[in-house]
């Protein structure tokens, strides 16, 4: 007994009993705790980049490289991020045709919606970049419809017009019809400017005026919605308008003054 009580008035007593309470609290929290929701996380992840990696080496590794590094039938894609294969891919453009013209043109999807998500985090993982964005970004909700026509007429109507119906470019190229492109892709080609279209990343245009400018898109292009300027001639703006004038209008006037010619000459024989 006197030799029990010696070893509890030891000075280091009292940090051995705490030891050993805290490495049996840990050892039970380990053996009955269940796993952590990072862990879990972490491991979806990783079968999700694995999935896209395989994908990718049977889709897009012949002209990207097999790392993504590219190649000369293919840029890089060290760093574009998961927005830009959500929209690629997603629209159709990626993969591309063997030949193609001037421009990648928009088609028919061949993935799906998993599959891009698996692509998607297999070129993120490559290097950071625009992450996809969630529908609180590019939703309606709050959205400034007259600031966001301002803003793509500021920054986008030169090339898409102002209605967002296309337009010519250069050597063949084109600014594609907005019409029927879903917000979020509207969204992802803001953010990072496919093929001839400069990326507005947030230090240009904000999140907010992104969901304004998509917001203006939606109002102008929705069905019914009435045209404030009377006979739209397509959208296209003042070229259509104005071969509108110079056809219909010369024509008037010419028909008039052949009948004015005729009645004159008519006059003069009678």
């Amino acid at each position: 007994m006197k030799k029990l009580s010696a070893r509890r008035r030891h000075p280091l007593a009292a940090v051995v009993v705490l030891l050993f309470a805290l490495a049996a609290t840990g050892g039970l929290y380990a053996a009955f705790a269940p796993a952590g929701k990072a862990q879990a996380d972490t491991a979806a992840q990783s079968l999700t980049i694995e999935e896209g990696k395989k994908l990718y080496t049977v889709g897009c590794a012949s002209c990207h490289g097999t790392g993504g590094q590219g190649s000369s039938d293919g840029p890089s894609l060290v760093g574009v991020g998961a927005a830009a294969v959500d929209f690629q891919v997603g629209t159709g453009r990626m993969p591309a045709a063997t030949s193609q013209g001037a421009q990648v043109p928009a088609k028919k999807n061949i993935y799906s919606q998993a599959q891009i998500d698996q692509l998607a985090a297999y070129v993120a993982s490559l290097g950071a970049g625009p992450e996809i964005p969630t529908e609180a970004q590019y939703g309606p909700e709050g959205a400034d419809i007259a600031r966001g026509g301002e803003l793509f007429r500021t920054n986008c109507a030169q090339c898409h017009n102002f209605t967002g119906r296309g337009g010519a470019l250069t050597e063949g190229k084109f600014a594609p019809n907005l019409q029927d492109v879903a917000p979020k892709h509207m969204y992802e080609a803001m953010q990072t400017g496919p093929q001839n279209m400069p990326s507005f990343p947030d230090t240009t245009l904000s999140e907010k005026n992104k969901k304004d400018v998509i917001a203006y898109l939606n109002a102008v292009n929705s069905s019914g919605t009435e045209n404030p300027g009377g006979l739209s001639l397509g959208g296209l703006g003042p070229v259509s308008e104005g071969l509108f004038a110079w056809i219909f209008g010369l024509g008037v006037l010419i028909a008039v003054a052949v009948w004015v010619a005729a009645r004159t000459a008519k006059a003069k024989k009678s």
